[in-house]
């Protein structure tokens, strides 16, 4: 594996993490009448990677499980980074990297 890899491995671990436990606070917050991140943040923690982490502990924990928007967009946007990344790398090979 090239040092591109294990950052590329390194930033999905990280960002997953962050994604997860910030709905797990907002899960927690919505059950103590707390402030609540809102539904834009959530969503772009998950656009930036987390989103595979971030939907199954939804399902997990029953948090926002009735919307829409995470049930059928996170799925949504896993599938176009899967997308971008099998592109980016069938174009880097084509360039020998």
């Amino acid at each position: 594996m090239q040092i591109y890899d294990y950052i590329a491995i390194i930033y999905l671990i990280i960002a997953t993490v962050i994604a997860v436990c910030t709905t797990v606070h907002d899960k927690h917050a919505a059950q103590r009448s707390r402030y609540r991140v809102s539904e834009n943040t959530l969503m772009a923690l998950g656009a930036l990677s987390g989103c595979v982490g971030m939907y199954i502990c939804m399902k997990l924990i029953h948090h926002k499980t009735r919307k829409p928007k995470f049930m059928i967009g996170l799925p949504v946007i896993f599938i176009i980074e899967l997308v971008a990344v099998a592109a980016l790398r069938v174009w880097l090979f084509s360039q020998g990297y």
